[in-house]
């Protein structure tokens, strides 16, 4: 599927606190907690626990979020399709590095081991 300029828009200011509450419900439900949650938004963007939670507080949006945050240089490594989307051919930066969240959450909802999600070699 070829992500549209109005696809990108829409997720740009899609806010982080809508979709937050939704991957701890996501994941607690298949039996894993957020703590790992919170462990791979860590590894993804660097932000602590706090810095979560401020940002939920503020009500960024996704292109703020990720603005703060120092991406993973393995990052690169997050392929696969997500909502329809392949990861590796999305072009726009900030759709993709939503993606890149989706894909993980959804892995850890999944059951895969942290340690294949965290891209650990």
């Amino acid at each position: 599927m070829k992500a549209t300029p109005e696809h990108h828009e829409r997720i740009a200011k899609l806010t982080f606190a809508s979709v937050y509450p939704h991957y701890i419900t996501k994941v607690e439900k298949k039996g894993r907690t957020k703590e790992e949650l919170l462990q791979v938004i860590n590894w993804l963007t660097g932000f602590d626990e706090k810095k979560v939670n401020a940002l939920v507080e503020e009500n960024v949006t996704f292109k703020t979020f990720f603005e703060q945050a120092e991406l993973n240089p393995n990052a690169h490594l997050i392929k696969g399709v997500i909502c329809g989307y392949r990861i590796e051919e999305l072009e726009n930066s900030l759709t993709k590095q939503v993606r890149y969240l989706d894909k993980l959450v959804d892995e850890l909802a999944k059951g895969r081991k942290m340690e294949k999600i965290l891209r650990v070699a």
